[in-house]
């Protein structure tokens, strides 16, 4: 994430000087890996179900690879749009997060995702100070061939580190299965949740368009200081952010910080849109960035409390895939709005979008405090063991897997009698 990162900051700066390039070319360089991310996330979740992770994880982080390479080698901008789409080729997000739940017990689970989205999150705010030091030095080749490098780090990472062989417990709910696609895109609460993360990252690739030319032509930052300042606007962004969360999540007011965050964004583009200048532009887009610290950190919780039990690896493969799809379509549109129509006009089709999902926003159920319990049926029969575990508190749904003596219990935290599960915990 790191090395697709990087290029966000500075693109729009040192693109101009490759033949080839327009503001349309510009927005298709940048949200092109999307297009082959979205498009394979589902196919690679579910041959790691048939094959294992390591060989699509290590396959992955080589076509990634290959992609830098390719990208660090263009001389036009059709080649960089190859080297990106190849990059994005590498769609290896789901399978990740599938090997995390294999390798992980159910109390630590939890833990291990949010340590891997905090992750994300600080790759996010170091690409935006990295990005601008390496192209600096290096130019926007030495860009790509430094996320070459780190690529090559992360496959030495993982053949070195993540076990190559363990004994792992069946867990359905790690698994992709296609049959299970339908009824979650027919959930009202998950396509608002698929819609939100399509939105949020729309309008991030789309204001990435103009936000450098923004920072140099209107408010004079150099090329060679553009680190510091995304520094200070994403770690006073980080800052802002991280009270707000910590309260929506002691008060049980998620939903009000979530849909606050999400009028925040959409203010902060409408006013780019009106009201430029030297201290509201800087004002906005630190607003801008604190919402989306708080709505990317926020959406993936959610869609875990929120999904049904057993089907959390469909779930995240779609919620992915809106993601980088997002992230394609923010990159078009907004190359396309500004060579059409200007930036003007693109912000205030951003703030459209954004209050767009705000409305959908207000329809989401406020998520509960809810976890997995994976249980043994044992030689009960499954009508009659669902009943059963039904019938004991804070117990909120459950999936009994045919065939199998493995169910799926959604368990509220808070209220949940675990004594009358322990008997079934699937050991």
């Amino acid at each position: 994430m790191l090395g697709l990162f990087m290029v966000l900051p500075i693109l729009a700066l040192y693109l101009e000087g490759y033949p080839g390039f327009s503001p349309l070319m510009l927005g298709i360089t940048l949200g092109i890996y999307g297009l082959t991310q979205a498009a394979l996330q589902i196919p690679l979740g579910l041959l790691s179900d048939k094959i294992g992770r390591r060989p699509v994880i290590i396959g992955g982080l080589l076509v990634f690879v290959a992609g830098s390479l390719v990208a660090a080698s263009a001389e036009t901008t059709t080649g960089l749009i190859v080297g990106r789409a190849i990059q994005g080729a590498g769609a290896i997000a789901s399978t990740l997060m599938a090997l995390v739940s294999d390798l992980t017990s159910e109390e630590n689970r939890t833990k291990a995702m949010a340590t891997i989205g905090a992750s994300i999150g600080m790759s996010f705010m170091l690409a935006m100070t990295a990005g601008p030091l390496i192209a600096a030095v290096l130019g926007l080749p030495g860009v790509f061939w430094v996320t070459a490098l780190l690529g090559c780090l992360g496959i030495i990472i993982f053949m070195r580190w993540v076990p190559a062989a363990v004994s792992v417990q069946r867990n359905r709910e790690t698994h992709t299965d296609i049959q299970q696609i339908r009824g979650l895109l027919k959930d009202a609460n998950l396509l608002r949740l698929n819609f939100g993360i399509f939105a949020l990252h729309l309008i991030l690739m789309a204001a990435f368009v103009v936000i450098p030319v923004l920072l140099a032509e209107e408010l004079g930052v150099l090329a060679n200081d553009l680190w510091w300042v995304y520094l200070l606007l994403l770690g006073g962004g980080f800052v802002a952010m991280l009270p707000v969360m910590i309260a929506g999540e002691k008060l049980q007011r998620e939903k009000l910080s979530f849909t606050t965050a999400v009028a925040c964004v959409t203010f902060a583009m409408l006013l780019l849109a009106l009201f430029r200048g030297p201290l509201l532009t800087p004002v906005m887009l630190l607003l801008f960035f604190a919402a989306f610290n708080l709505l990317e950190a926020s959406l993936p919780s959610w869609l875990s409390k929120a999904c049904p039990p057993g089907q959390k690896g469909t779930a995240m493969g779609i919620y992915s895939t809106s993601q980088f799809f997002g992230a394609f379509v923010g990159g078009l549109l907004g190359g396309w709005s500004v060579q059409q129509l200007g930036v003007d006009s693109l912000f205030l089709l951003l703030a459209a979008i954004g209050f767009a999902w705000w409305l959908a926003a207000l329809g989401l159920l406020a998520p509960k405090a809810l976890q997995t319990v994976v249980l043994n049926s044992g030689d009960m029969a499954h009508e009659d063991f669902a009943k059963l575990i039904l019938k004991v508190p804070g117990v909120e749904d459950i999936l009994v897997v045919r065939g199998e003596q493995l169910a799926y219990a959604k368990v509220n935290k808070k209220t949940v009698d675990m004594s009358g599960l322990k008997p079934y915990f699937n050991r």
